[in-house]
């Protein structure tokens, strides 16, 4: 009898690999679908985008596949816009420590954003080169979408329930009220442009450079109160979806955020993005390079799609975020949240990297046992980092000796973006 219960057991026994098999094709199932499409007119030649669908974060595992979709609208020469294209993602994915599981990883992405942003800048500038670009910058996991941006190039979410919402920041200094504060405060001066007879034409502008922008990555001829500290979204959607569209100001300055969505639905993603571009050069025309990626997050076939909400709550959402302001973006957020459409899971725009690094009881150690910069990740030795703190009136922290730290180099050009030395360019 014994002999008979232990082949019984052993019949009910499951090879690993067919377990390991079942639960990938589990959580495939849950995941959603993501397809895309592209479509750009070019003008002065500026605007670049990525597009990357095979990113893993752990490597030859596909069960952790993650997307990744940018755009980068040049100015001065494309320069800026080519760099950042093609070293922003591995800058991203190593300030992430090694190790982490899913969940960890996503809430390590914000402060790995802004690690990425600010070295892909330092490492370009070192270069010498004086073009710049906006970069907006989108990673898909699953249900998770986080966007970190600087510029003027924007990302919009469009839900099932026909619901827009903004998930970046306009940093333009015309209709960005505490980005002109800011800069002034850390010595720039903002004013239009003066023509003959003292009139001001245009917008408003950083000088010196006359650039119309607040952040950015590059621009070392302005100064360095044009940061390239991005503003970080993440959300994340129901089991409904939505679609994503990134486009440069070539589309927004033609479009506005409900305009573009509501043109393009119904159309799958590569037709989606064509419509948006023609919308906006019928417009405006073709004035400026433009450029524009669709993106669909769609539910899996055995999801199970949620009702229709009642007429109020449509109603409601029609009236929502007619109002452009960071303000009405908030208020929007806890809306959809609130009738299940998206979770937002973390917010922040502040430019002062004692903010954004945030604290590290633990700083982060490399393979070889020593510190490591939080920005350009070399090695540091116990008494060459700086905290992020040490002397900072924005810190976060009663111990300055806490991490994370900065190398020197770091250290000096967070002390310039936040005023505390000159920038090396002179106001004429």
């Amino acid at each position: 009898m014994a002999s008979r219960e232990g082949r019984r057991n052993h019949e009910n026994l499951v090879p690993l690999a067919a377990l390991i098999s079942r639960e990938m094709k589990i959580e495939k199932m849950e995941k959603p679908t993501v397809r895309y499409g592209h479509a750009a007119q070019s003008r002065k030649g500026e605007d670049y985008f990525m597009v990357k669908t095979d990113c893993h974060r752990v490597p030859g595992n596909p069960s952790s596949a993650f997307s990744v979709f940018a755009i980068f609208d040049g100015h001065n020469g494309n320069a800026a816009a080519i760099f950042t294209r093609e070293n922003l993602l591995n800058h991203v994915l190593g300030a992430i420590p090694h190790g982490l599981g899913r969940e960890e990883w996503l809430h390590a992405l914000p402060r790995a954003l802004v690690a990425g942003f600010v070295k892909t800048d330092k490492e370009f500038q070192s270069g010498g080169e004086t073009s710049g670009t906006t970069a907006t910058f989108v990673i898909v996991d699953g249900w998770t979408v986080t966007v970190a941006s600087v510029g003027d190039s924007r990302c919009i979410l469009d839900t099932q329930g026909r619901a827009v919402s903004t998930l970046t920041v306009d940093h333009r200094l015309e209709e960005n009220v505490e980005e002109r504060e800011r800069v002034t405060a850390s010595g720039g001066e903002v004013g239009r442009l003066s023509i003959f007879g003292g009139a001001e034409i245009g917008p408003l502008r950083c000088w010196p450079g006359g650039l119309c922008l607040s952040r950015s990555i590059g621009d070392m001829d302005v100064g360095e109160f044009i940061v390239p500290v991005p503003h970080v979204k993440q959300v994340k959607l129901s089991n409904a979806g939505g679609r994503l569209i990134l486009a440069s100001d070539g589309i927004w300055d033609a479009l506005s955020s409900e305009m573009a969505a509501k043109s393009c639905r119904g159309l799958p993603a590569e037709l989606a993005a064509r419509q948006v571009v023609k919308e906006a050069l019928r417009t405006r025309g073709l004035k400026d390079d433009t450029t524009c990626i669709i993106v669909d997050i769609i539910p899996p076939e055995n999801s199970v799609q949620p009702s229709t909400p009642p007429k109020k709550q449509n109603k409601l959402r029609a009236l929502l975020f007619r109002k452009r302001s960071r303000d009405s973006a908030n208020k929007l957020s806890k809306k959809l949240s609130a009738v299940g459409i998206v979770e937002e899971l973390f917010e922040e725009g502040s430019a002062m990297l004692a903010e954004r690094l945030g604290n590290d009881d633990n700083a982060a150690q490399s393979t070889s046992g020593l510190f490591m910069c939080a920005v350009c990740q070399v090695d540091l030795a116990p008494s060459e980092g700086i905290s992020v703190h040490a002397g900072s009136i924005f810190s976060m922290s009663s111990k300055p000796w806490q991490g994370p730290f900065l190398c020197a180099e770091c250290r000096h050009k967070k002390d310039a973006m936040e005023g505390k030395r000159p920038s090396g360019v002179k106001v004429s």
